[in-house]
């Protein structure tokens, strides 16, 4: 059997998903994807060949079919499981619930006469949880089962689809993102166009694999050069292009540029998107890069009051290993999901506008909760996904925590009653805490987060563009936001630096009389000179305050952050920041008022073209 052969459209049915049996990578376990639970067996992409008196189950994170999400938010009531067969074996259909009990749907002994299987089970009993899968057992008799599918009944019209990868300086990244997609016919097969919007100097356009893909994907593919626009202006490039063309409403499909992509993941989000009830986002589930059977969060929400992001909901997934938790079984509601793979029908876009343009961070957060808002729910689907770097091994303290803070205020105060005077405390314990760990960069980010959110939404007149240049330059005056080398401290010899575990947690009821006291030492110069090394996992503000000179490895572990205790620079940073806090309190009300009111003509289409600068075409390039 050709084990990539493609499965000939069934009348009247669609594929939802496939059945594949190891991933697109060799850093991906096979076990993701369909498990030997005895005996064994060989599997590749398409196709498992199980030897004798063995058995085979796709009760595995890729494997599952998510009928829970199906009965809930599509019209499909069935579901088939088709494949090609070539042997002796008993093929069962397994359902799970919300507690993961099991039940036979459906079996057959598969024959030597038999070259496909059809097996059509309900999926009317899952409404709070649970999932399909399928079993394969053989005894006396080596078995192969390829080009197997999960199929639907196929909508009226197909919806047209185009994808979206945004890019900046992240060139190589990017052409494998767009040549995994180009490699796989079923993923691209609906699909009308891929637009590659690149921002960046170093242009995907120069890279070989790049021009081979360009070649094999001839029109469909569009190539877009603008000014650099962050995340949101990029995705929203995409947005704008298809919205452009007018016609019938189509589904709009975000991709990063630096995932290990999974091309089945499109094929799930737009299969899905097409049968839902109502349009509504559809998005993929992020699984950690370095550490691949991992996933980030099942279903994400966020605490707006107190800019808490990322935060997952009762009963999802949250950073787990796949291979050895429980399946997720119980369905979640998200209320919103990361831009890294997300399928945004045409028509959420004509109802709420298009996003905010905040440059990055907090715009795909702000753009589910308008959705919802408007009555568009988001779905976080199982069993679709892509890989990306793990978020624990990035370092808080970067420029673009200055984003993460300014948006996540901006979004607070569009869909929520923000508390200018409870923020204000939680900030100012924030800022404490930065400044007697001797990270002033940080305090001086936050400083300028809100400063530049209470001067309203005038600052979003470029799309960020000089708030993150600005950003970047200014936090360049303080030392300890560079990275060094381990072994290449300045000042600092390698053996002078002894590992200083820190002590146990205080107490949350003495968390403030502890600031209280390290904030008195680190003043007055009662701390222990240094210096010293401090892990990643150690950096606490209560122990690194403890120090005047500390050297802390860089949560990347690519490197070091030397913090050097500046009693002058704490105290200015101290009274600026008592200063703009003072005025969070008092001016919260009115800055609220005015981003909600200049909300409307900051997504509008005529704002995104001047942003483009579309109207002086030296600007923006497609080809």
């Amino acid at each position: 059997m050709n084990s990539d052969a493609v499965v000939p459209t069934t009348s009247g049915t669609t594929v939802a998903q496939r059945v594949l049996f190891d991933g697109p990578s060799p850093l991906v376990s096979a076990d993701m994807y369909a498990e030997i639970t005895k005996g064994s067996a060989e599997r590749s992409r398409a196709a498992v060949t199980v030897a004798k008196r063995s058995v085979v189950s796709t009760n595995s994170y890729f494997g599952r079919f998510p009928a829970s999400y199906w009965q809930r938010w599509t019209t499909v009531t069935e579901v088939t499981f088709d494949a090609r067969v070539d042997g002796r074996a008993r093929l069962d259909v397994v359902a799970t619930d919300y507690l993961g009990r099991e039940r036979l749907m459906a079996s057959r002994a598969i024959s030597d006469a038999d070259d496909r299987v059809s097996l059509t089970v309900p999926t009317t009993q899952f409404l709070d949880g649970g999932a399909l899968f399928v079993r394969i057992m053989t005894s006396a008799d080596e078995f192969v089962l390829d080009d197997a599918t999960w199929r639907v009944a196929a909508p009226e019209r197909m919806r047209p689809t185009s994808v979206v990868v945004c890019t900046f300086n992240r060139a190589d990244d990017c052409a494998a993102t767009v040549a995994a997609l180009a490699d796989d016919p079923l993923a691209l097969r609906d699909v009308d166009h891929v637009y590659v919007v690149d921002q960046g100097t170093d242009r995907v356009e120069t890279r070989a694999e790049f021009q081979r893909v360009a070649g094999d994907l001839g029109d469909k593919l569009v190539y877009i050069t603008q000014p650099n626009l962050g995340g949101a202006g990029g995705f929203t490039r995409g947005l704008y292009e298809v919205q452009g063309k007018g016609g019938d409403p189509a589904n709009v499909v975000f991709m990063d540029d630096d995932v290990l992509c999974e091309p089945e993941a499109f094929v799930r989000m737009n299969a899905f998107a097409n049968k839902t009830v109502e349009p509504a986002i559809v998005g993929a589930q992020m699984l950690y890069l370095l550490h691949p059977d991992r996933v980030h969060v099942g279903a994400e929400v966020a605490n707006l009051q107190r800019l808490e992001a990322g935060l997952h909901v009762k009963d999802a997934f949250a950073d787990r290993s796949v291979l050895k938790k429980k399946q997720q079984e119980v369905r979640v509601d998200a209320g919103y999901n990361g831009w890294w793979s997300c399928l945004i029908p045409s028509e959420i876009v004509a109802e709420v506008g298009y996003p905010l343009p905040l440059f990055f961070q907090w715009d795909d957060i702000e753009y589910g909760y308008r959705s919802r808002a408007h009555g568009f729910a988001t779905v976080t689907l199982p069993g679709a996904a892509v890989w990306h770097a793990d978020f624990a091994w990035k370092d808080w303290d970067e420029w673009h925590r200055y984003f993460n803070l300014r948006n996540g205020m901006i979004t607070a105060a569009l869909h929520t009653e923000l508390d200018g005077v409870a923020l204000a405390k939680q900030l100012r314990r924030d800022l404490l805490r930065y400044l007697v760990s001797m990270q002033y960069g940080m305090a001086y980010t936050l400083i300028k987060s809100v400063e530049d959110f209470l001067g309203g939404p005038a600052l979003l007149a470029d799309g960020g563009m000089e708030a993150a240049a600005a950003i970047r330059r200014e936090r360049a005056r303080y030392g300890e936001t560079k990275r060094h080398n381990a072994n290449d401290v300045p000042g600092v010899r390698p053996a002078d630096m002894v590992i200083t575990p820190a002590g146990p947690n205080p107490k949350p009821s003495m968390e403030w009389a502890v600031l209280a006291k390290r904030i008195v030492q680190q003043f007055r110069g009662r701390v222990h000179p240094g210096p010293v090394a401090i892990s990643a996992d150690d950096a606490h503000w209560w122990h690194v305050s403890l120090f005047a000179h500390a050297v802390v490895t860089d949560r990347s572990q690519e490197g070091v952050r030397v913090r050097v205790r500046d009693r002058q620079r704490a105290l200015e940073l101290l009274k600026r920041g008592r200063r703009v806090l003072d005025r969070l309190r008092k001016e919260t009300p009115a800055v609220t008022q005015a981003y909600r009111a200049a909300r409307s003509d900051l997504t509008t289409r005529e704002n995104w073209a001047r942003l483009y600068g579309l109207d002086t075409p030296a600007h923006a390039e497609v080809r």
